[in-house]
């Protein structure tokens, strides 16, 4: 049975209800058009970033940066989403810079030497994005004091939240489904800046599908966009579109940040 894992934004109830829907949607797509076989849900076994090269991968979505540094060449791209929140434009995204709401820090020169919060290193709105936002501040030297690996977005907010650190970078997505269903955990925080866009989270498919696999798996997305009866489902991921990008418009991302800074390492 082929895998499919759409896991990137599924951490509160409604998210996870409206991304199951639309599995059952593509799903029946899919089996229309003759594919067999496919799972009824989710996997919700296999960690997410396990399953982007799995050899039986039908459909999951990857972070853009692990798809420029590790994928390109080894999946396929399927589209990549586009969604209406503050911050998104067309198929690009950006992160929103954040420190606790009763902090005396007020500019990204202000972080100069303090503690920052990644979710992870190679994380493209956590980290990479982080580090080109700081790169004209930072020369050829150091800009951060220390850095602090979180394993999650919102382990980052918490962080900051909790002064273990002064700041971190949310992926705008994140942000306003944080804002949208768990606003609490935003009650404590403000943004400070915002960093440079760049092309969003795609949807994957086996390196090894054939064009006519990845065909269908396109039209398969468009006809969930096109359908009237999916209206709410959208609303609830702020999904709006799919758009089809080239892996040379996600190659940008290893470069974002120049050569101002290391990697972003705990």
């Amino acid at each position: 049975m082929p895998l499919v894992s759409i896991a990137m934004y599924v951490t509160s109830e409604p998210l996870a209800d409206a991304t199951a829907e639309l599995w059952s949607f593509l799903r029946h797509y899919l089996l229309n058009a003759g594919l067999r076989g496919l799972p009824e849900r989710l996997d919700q076994t296999v960690p997410y970033d396990e399953a982007w090269l799995r050899p039986d991968l039908l459909l999951s979505q990857a972070c853009g940066y692990p798809f420029a540094k590790s994928l390109r060449g080894r999946v396929r791209l399927v589209a990549t989403p586009i969604y209406d929140h503050p911050g998104c434009d067309g198929p690009l995204m950006r992160s929103f810079i954040i420190v606790a709401k009763d902090s005396a820090l007020h500019s990204l020169e202000d972080l100069r030497g303090t503690t920052a919060a990644i979710n992870s290193p190679d994380s493209n709105s956590g980290s990479n994005f982080f580090r080109a936002a700081v790169a004209p501040l930072a020369g050829s030297g150091r800009f951060f004091g220390r850095i602090i690996e979180t394993g999650s977005h919102r382990g980052s907010i918490a962080a900051v939240v909790e002064g273990r650190a002064e700041s971190a970078s949310i992926d705008c997505v994140t942000y306003a489904n944080i804002r949208r269903f768990d606003p609490g955990h935003l009650q404590a925080v403000r943004i400070i800046a915002e960093t440079p866009k760049g092309p969003g989270l795609p949807f994957i498919t086996s390196g090894d599908a054939s064009d006519d696999r990845v065909l269908l798996l396109r039209k398969a997305l468009i006809a969930a966009i096109k359908e009237p009866s999916l209206a709410a489902m959208r609303a609830t991921l702020g999904l709006v579109d799919f758009s089809v990008l080239s892996e040379a418009d996600y190659a940008p991302l290893l470069s974002l940040a120049g050569d101002a800074l290391p990697q972003m390492r705990a």
